[in-house]
């Protein structure tokens, strides 16, 4: 019995790591338009959701700008994970036992929602480093953030750029203000709780800090066609 859980338990660990080694080349190409788990998961459920694949030629550069510096200020400084804030989280975690967030890189966060699963672990972050770097080697800075803005989740069935500014300001992504955006971009860490069009005080408060950093972001962004 315990033999065939570890045969189970491997076979899955070969798949995990085959397909996206498959499908990461794949997906680089253009003419691609990736879905997540979540989305996958919607599906098989009979679960309606929402998505919208938007280019990012016709993305609000200030939405990209106010995503890179809410969620990835070094986006285009490191190879898809940031070593630097992983080991200041990793110290954090010894120091006091608790991890605190941040370091999950936009690499990370696409690699995740594309291939792997919500929810906290060592498997799955010891899966998602690995894809991250192979990710950020195979995909432009540019695809990268194509990507992982038409697949973020940003609210209960709603995923991508395209769908959650029609939702949430009924406007197209191409169209968004740097208010909206920055609003967006502060809500992507928990969609299902933050709400942009009716922002707490709070949210407000965070949206004003990253509308800031991305009107102020200059060489930050120079990575991507067209920001």
């Amino acid at each position: 019995m315990i033999r065939r859980m570890l045969h189970v338990a491997a076979f899955v660990i070969v798949l995990l790591v085959a397909i996206p080694a498959l499908l990461v080349p794949i997906y680089a190409l253009p003419v691609v338009r990736p879905i997540s788990t979540l989305m996958l998961a919607e599906h098989f459920s009979f679960q309606p959701f929402e998505r919208e694949w938007t280019p990012l030629s016709e993305i609000a550069p200030v939405l990209v700008r106010s995503v890179m510096m809410s969620e990835d200020g070094q986006y285009c400084f490191h190879g898809g994970v940031d070593w630097s804030a992983m080991r200041t989280v990793v110290d954090r975690a010894i120091g006091d036992g608790e991890a605190g967030r941040g370091a999950s890189t936009i690499p990370m966060q696409t690699v995740k929602n594309l291939f792997l699963w919500n929810g906290r672990s060592f498997v799955r972050k010891g899966l998602e480093l690995p894809l991250a770097l192979y990710a950020d080697l195979v995909w432009s800075k540019s695809r990268t953030m194509e990507i992982y803005l038409n697949v973020a989740e940003w609210g209960n069935g709603i995923y991508g750029i395209g769908a959650a500014s029609r939702y949430y300001f009924n406007r197209p992504a191409s169209g968004l203000t740097a208010r909206q955006a920055a609003l967006l971009a502060v809500s992507l860490p928990a969609p299902l709780t933050r709400d942009p069009a009716n922002p707490s005080a709070g949210l407000r408060r965070l949206a004003g800090t990253v509308e800031a950093r991305a009107r102020a972001s200059g060489d930050y962004i120079g990575c991507i066609d067209g920001v």
